[in-house]
């Protein structure tokens, strides 16, 4: 539990924005690993298996529990283009780069905290689980065209609501 905490709870908390959500789906997770520790005691798949079920188990409780989906033709905007610059970061080469790499991981996750649930969840699964855009589809019981609006939509929002370097 102590190894793979911190990935099951940031993982949850990506997709929910919400800690005390993600808490309680962090807890769940360790229930069912619990039940399964036979098989997952020692087993290099844990890691792996865990990020499974704590996203099938998030996508799951948000499904049940979020208000409805806004459809693609309820969507506007204001500026009359969708363009978004990527979102990337260097790899920090010394420990003052670290604390600047740590410092804009917290701005990124406070701002994915920020988006709607229509964008970030989309957007954390592909840039974050490294879903492909038709699976997120079927995942998320959208059309493709839907998942890569709400895609570039939420990386224009996030754009927008980190600070500019």
């Amino acid at each position: 539990m102590h190894a793979y905490q911190d990935m099951v709870f940031s993982t949850a908390v990506r997709l929910t924005g919400n800690d005390a959500q993600a808490e309680d789906i962090a807890q769940e997770v360790f229930l069912k690993a619990y039940e399964r520790f036979e098989q997952l005691r020692g087993s290099p798949t844990a890691g792996g298996w865990l990020k499974t079920v704590v996203t099938n188990l998030t996508l799951n409780h948000l499904s049940r529990y979020r208000a409805r989906w806004r459809f693609f033709s309820e969507l506007t905007h204001d500026d009359g283009h969708d363009d978004a610059a990527e979102l990337t970061f260097a790899a920090p080469d010394t420990p003052a780069a670290q604390i600047d790499a740590e410092q804009r991981r917290a701005l990124l996750e406070n701002a994915l905290r920020r988006l709607p649930e229509h964008q970030r969840l989309p957007l954390v699964l592909y840039h974050f689980e490294d879903m492909a855009y038709q699976e997120i589809a079927q995942r998320l019981h959208l059309s493709l065209a839907k998942v890569k609006t709400d895609i570039l939509r939420g990386r224009a929002a996030l754009a927008k609501l980190l600070p500019q370097s």
